[in-house]
């Protein structure tokens, strides 16, 4: 539960950076969309860690995947 904890949060963070650089390249606004896009990631990172943990409900339906029941 602990590595999947982690990984949810590094994953969120990644997956903005890696969106926040590519919009820069893009557009060329560097540094702007990396450090929105990074803020993102991280607030998203720990939406994700809090709804795992418990901490926070689910929702409704969408959270309701059988792949994920495992973990619970």
């Amino acid at each position: 539960m602990a590595l999947r904890l982690g990984a949810d949060f590094v994953a969120g963070v990644l997956v903005g950076a890696v969106f926040g650089w590519g919009f820069d390249a893009l557009l060329g606004t560097s540094p702007w969309g990396l450090i929105v896009f990074l803020l993102l990631g991280f607030a998203a990172g720990i939406l994700s860690l809090l709804r795992t943990a418990g901490l926070i409900a689910k929702r409704p339906g969408l959270d309701d995947d059988a792949a994920f029941r495992r973990f619970d």
